[in-house]
């Protein structure tokens, strides 16, 4: 099985970028995320045995328990793996260092717990970024960073991470699906 392990965009801060985008949709041509998938990824797993589940998800555990907190906001638009044959359009969190080291250290720590669990994970460096839209072909995203770069969302604080499993949709029918597996708290510096 295909995971993830993500921060999760939390329902306010959906709820301002959908309010921003709503008028926007129609102007670009791509395949919009549906907003309950809106997420930061942590770490990318590969093929998932069942048997390692147990593991991973101890091992996760642990990892978040050793993390801090770590406030964000989306600001930052981009498009991968580039402006100008992009196939991703994305937002960014807007980070002051010590939360981008935190972030880093959390990447950091998930992709650990996956690896000694013996779960090869995808990817190489991390980028934090929230996936909004996908293109099937590579197109000109200035217009779309242009339009982007006025958004300033709401800040939150990401207390947990979750680990979940992605089901890849088969056509329209039957979209992508992504199901929390489990979630782990963030206790590092508070008490916990």
């Amino acid at each position: 099985m295909r995971m993830f392990v993500a921060l999760r965009v939390p329902v306010e801060a959906r709820e301002d970028l959908e309010t921003f985008l709503e008028s926007r949709l129609d102007a670009f041509d791509v395949g919009w995320t549906p907003p309950e998938h809106w997420h930061l990824t942590l770490a990318f797993l590969g093929s998932v045995p069942e048997r390692t589940l147990d593991d991973l998800t101890e091992r996760l555990a642990t990892a978040a328990s050793r993390r801090s907190t770590v406030t964000l906001r989306l600001a930052g638009a981009g498009a991968i793996p580039d402006p100008f044959a992009a196939r991703v359009l994305h937002l960014a969190p807007d980070l002051e260092p010590d939360a981008r080291l935190e972030l880093d250290r959390l990447s950091a720590a998930a992709r650990t717990a996956a690896t000694t669990s013996g779960i090869e994970v995808d990817g190489a460096r991390f980028h934090p970024h929230v996936t909004l839209a996908r293109s099937r072909h590579a197109m000109n995203a200035a217009r779309w960073l242009q339009v982007m770069d006025t958004y300033r969302g709401p800040t939150w604080v990401a207390d947990e991470i979750e680990l979940v499993r992605s089901n890849l949709g088969e056509g329209r029918r039957h979209p992508r699906r992504h199901e929390v597996v489990n979630r782990f708290p963030l206790r590092w510096g508070q008490g916990g």
